[in-house]
């Protein structure tokens, strides 16, 4: 029987299963040395990602949260993306390409113009991920001063809402 999967604007229900689900991918599976204390968003999810035109989404099955995806507003009719995680054993099975929908659906709705996001050289699927859903490859150079580069980033991205 195939699994239901809703894709929901975050609410703090979902809080701990968000934290644990992108430690363990940046962790475990990535070898980042990285926690919860260096995320400080991760504990204001709603502050920091759900205003303006920003909000953050999961992916659930079964009750269980299996991919995020988030949108910070930096003005100007702009956004980063931000906190792309699906888990590996939903991993090619169309769940990150929904998530990515609807971010793109809500920045129609919000007249966002443009998504940036930042990635690290390290995670050449998502490169493949994001080039073949129409995102642009730029310089750093390029981002708008408002975009918040992570010190992981060095590969940067740009995708034109139509």
């Amino acid at each position: 029987m195939k699994k239901t999967i809703q894709f929901i604007p975050y609410n703090d229900l979902y809080k701990s299963e968000v934290i644990s689900l992108i430690l363990k991918i940046q962790t475990q599976e990535f070898g980042f040395p990285i926690s919860l204390k260096d995320q400080p968003d991760l504990e204001n999810i709603p502050k920091v990602y759900q205003v303006n035109s920003g909000n953050f989404w999961v992916a659930v099955a079964d009750k269980k949260v299996i991919g995020t995806i988030a949108l910070l507003d930096i003005g100007n009719n702009q956004t980063a993306l931000r906190k792309m995680f699906v888990d590996n054993s939903y991993r090619g099975k169309d769940v990150a390409k929904s998530l990515l929908t609807v971010l793109f659906n809500w920045c129609k709705q919000k007249m966002v113009t443009q998504i940036f996001l930042g990635t690290t050289s390290a995670f050449l699927a998502a490169h493949r991920f994001y080039e073949k859903n129409d995102f642009i490859e730029i310089s750093k150079s390029a981002l708008p001063s408002s975009f918040p580069i992570m010190e992981v980033d060095s590969k940067f991205y740009v995708y034109q809402v139509e």
